[in-house]
Order: structure tokens, then C-alpha cells, then sequence
């Protein structure tokens, strides 16, 4: 039976596919240009901003886009397009804004005040809050994560106009929490890997917290910003002066940045993910975390795998690190309390240990625990010629001593 002909619906869904799905053919997911995040500039709209002087934490609001191409929903996409590209006034951009400008629930958001306030389609899988984390990803992470292979990713965005969620995986989160965590853990913990802990240990945990991540990648990406030129649109920075003569404090109004791409290709990237990192250590007290979870482990942290970190907690926990130097000394004047495999050694009374070893090499320590502390009084009481033979087993002993007691 012949394959029937692709309908409308199927070369329009084949049609939009292709804006959000990147061939894996294609020359732009190559490691040199994939993974890529770019920003277009403010200036392609605006003649000057408002750039605030203290820019506080960017927080993320979802706004629920309806689908279709109503003058309702435009004006919509055309306002959160507006403020988002004002990026660079933070939480004073509200006031760049008449209030007709605004749709009812921008309207509504910049009435509470003045808040540093991203804005981002609502999806289901929640796609555009976590993109700058999956755009960060090289391919092959993605691929080993059954991920898709999207183009470029935007910041800030403007609007769903692919409805995305129709070519992600209903389980994308989740996916997303697991290739991120794989990419970051190797940074945390260099020589223990992720499965030598379980996966209710709380570093892992941290690591797999896509909301955790957010903060920290989105101040990356402003800093990067930041320090980008400005399009010459003969503006010298200023302080503002309102109608009634006072100054608006905190801000000047400046020309607006150059866009361009915040990382491109997997080398870049990498850099971002380590200044995520960083920035993660800045915010939301990374570092001070993993020292209070490390300084608190307990042995349900660990699985069955070896691991470092394991070798570490088990050290501390049975004293490996004491070093014991194993002698055998006369003890006198002494009544210890023993069972039925304990013998004194020195002064130290030790269980279960004369068990390991044979009857020659116990008689050997039993004699120079009695008072017997010559080689070659010893030698002659077990029927030795000379003390040669003595030395070797006692030698022996002291090497089965300190593999008993944990000596490194």
C-alpha cells in the first residue's frame, strides 16, 4: 500500500517542527556552534534605557499565552516583548511604561511595585524558565538523555509563537534535571561519582534543583551583558529629571547594549557552567552547603559504590587516619579485665587479636608480653639457634597488628 500524500496539517506541523527542532545534520550543531544562547539588542526598538545603577535579583513570572494570532494576543506579545528587552532597568522598568501600555496582567504586576521582573510564557513542561540551563548542555548529553536538539535559545524571550511543549518530551523536567545534574557533578565532587551516593543524598538532590539553578544562570547571563558595548545612538549617560524638577534615583538613561551571542559552542558554554557555578556559591551559599552536608554525613548518604567521598566518611567514622605505632612492651603491675580471646599487649588490652594468628607467632607475643624481652631469650625458649627467626615472625605480627587496628 502506497504512503498517502503529507496533508496541510502535516506540512504545517512539519513546517513549524523545523523552527524549534535543529537537524541533527545541520552545520549549526557542530561542537564549535552548539550549544548557543543569544540576545537581541534593546536598541532594535528603543532609541535609549533606563539602566539601573544597583539592578536587584531577576525573578521569573509566567504569563499564560492563549493560542492564535487575536489583536488581544498580539498586544500581549508585543507588551512582554517591551519589557523584557528593558532588561537593563531591572526593577525600575515599570516606570518606562504609560499604563495603557500595558495588558492586564503586566498592568496588574507592575502595579505591586518595583520589582526586577522577567516574563516568560507558560508552558507545561516549562521550557522557557529552564532554557538557559538545557541551552547550556552539550549534544551529547542531551542525546544520552533522550533530549531534543533545539535551536538557539533567546534571553530574555518574547513569546511562545512554536507552542514548544508540542516537541518536548512529556517528561522534559525531569530529563532536564538529570543531564544538568550529570554535566555540574563533576565539578562538585571531581573524583566520586554521582552513583556512589543515593539519590536521597542532599548534594545530589541540590544538583538535580533546576529552581535552585535559575538565579544563578540568569545572573551570569546579565553579566555577560553587561559588559557588552553600547549601540552609538549619541546618547551620554545622564541622571533623569522628572516633571517636578527632582532626580530619579538609582538609574541614568543611556544607550542601549549590542546583542549578540552569550556563549556559543560547547567551550564557551563550559565557562558558563562553571561561572553558574560560582554564582550559585554567591547567592544561594553553595559552598556553605556542601561543607555543612559533607561535615554531616551519615551512612545512608552513601550506595553500595565505591567512592572517595565514601573512603573519606568511613575513615573518619572508624579512626582509619589514627597512627598507631605497634610495639610490644613488658606490662606490670597491672590486672586487666579480659575474656577468652583476650591477651595484654603493652598496656593495651585488645580482643580477638592473638586469634588471627598462628600458635608460633602467639607464643612469640606471649613471651615478650611476660617479661621475656630479649630476641635471643626468646629464640632459645622455643628451640631456635639464633634470634633470625624470631625477628621475621615479629616483623610479620607488626604487619598483621597494623592491618588489624586500621593503620594507614
Amino acid at each position: 500500500m502506497a504512503d498517502r500524500p503529507p496533508s496541510p496539517e502535516d506540512e504545517d506541523d512539519a513546517f513549524w517542527r523545523a523552527q524549534v527542532i535543529l537537524d541533527a545534520d545541520d552545520e549549526k550543531a557542530g561542537a564549535d556552534l552548539y550549544p548557543r544562547l543569544f540576545n537581541i539588542s534593546t536598541g532594535m526598538i528603543y532609541m535609549a534605557v533606563l539602566r539601573t545603577q544597583d539592578p536587584e535579583p531577576a525573578e521569573y513570572v509566567t504569563i499564560p499565552f492563549s493560542p492564535g494570532w487575536s489583536d488581544e494576543e498580539n498586544r500581549l506579545h508585543i507588551a512582554v516583548t517591551r519589557w523584557n528587552m528593558q532588561w537593563e532597568a531591572a526593577q525600575f522598568r515599570r516606570w518606562i511604561f504609560r499604563e495603557d501600555d500595558l495588558p492586564a496582567p503586566l498592568s496588574e504586576l507592575a502595579g505591586r511595585g518595583d520589582f526586577n521582573i522577567v516574563l516568560v510564557p507558560r508552558t507545561t513542561t516549562r521550557y522557557f524558565e529552564y532554557a538557559p540551563l538545557l541551552h547550556m548542555l552539550p549534544r551529547a548529553v542531551l542525546e544520552r538523555h533522550g533530549l531534543p536538539l533545539l535551536h538557539a535559545g533567546q534571553w530574555p524571550p518574547f513569546a511562545d509563537f512554536y507552542q514548544v511543549d508540542r516537541y518536548l518530551p512529556d517528561d522534559f523536567e525531569s530529563r532536564l534535571s538529570r543531564a544538568w545534574a550529570s554535566t555540574i557533578w563533576g565539578h562538585i565532587f571531581r573524583k566520586s561519582p554521582m552513583s556512589g551516593f543515593t539519590k536521597s543524598d542532599p548534594i545530589r538532590l541540590l544538583a538535580h534543583n533546576l529552581d535552585y539553578w535559575v538565579p544563578a544562570v540568569t545572573q551570569v547571563i546579565q553579566q555577560e551583558m553587561r559588559e557588552w558595548p553600547e549601540v552609538d545612538k549619541g546618547i551620554v549617560a545622564h541622571p533623569i529629571r522628572l516633571t517636578d524638577g527632582t532626580i530619579f534615583g538609582g538609574a541614568v538613561r543611556a544607550n542601549p547594549r549590542m546583542g549578540g551571542d552569550v556563549w556559543r559552542g560547547e567551550d564557551e558554554a563550559a565557562l558558563m557552567v562553571e561561572r553558574t557555578i560560582e554564582a550559585a556559591d554567591t547567592r544561594g551559599r553553595f559552598r556553605e552547603i556542601l561543607d555543612a552536608v559533607r561535615s554531616n554525613r551519615v551512612e545512608e548518604d552513601f550506595s553500595d559504590r565505591w567512592s572517595c567521598a565514601r573512603e573519606d566518611f568511613e575513615r573518619k567514622l572508624y579512626h582509619k587516619r589514627l597512627k598507631i605505632k605497634v610495639r610490644f612492651v613488658e606490662l606490670t603491675d597491672t590486672i586487666p579485665v579480659q575474656g577468652p580471646e583476650t591477651e595484654v599487649i603493652g598496656s593495651t588490652v585488645i580482643s580477638d587479636f592473638l586469634a588471627l594468628l598462628d600458635e608460633r607467632d602467639r607464643q612469640v607475643v606471649v613471651l615478650l608480653s611476660s617479661g621475656v624481652t630479649k630476641l635471643a631469650e626468646v629464640a632459645d625458649i622455643m628451640g631456635y639457634r639464633n634470634h633470625s627467626p624470631v625477628s621475621k615472625r615479629l616483623d610479620r605480627i607488626r604487619k598483621q597488628a597494623a592491618r588489624f587496628f586500621g593503620v594507614c
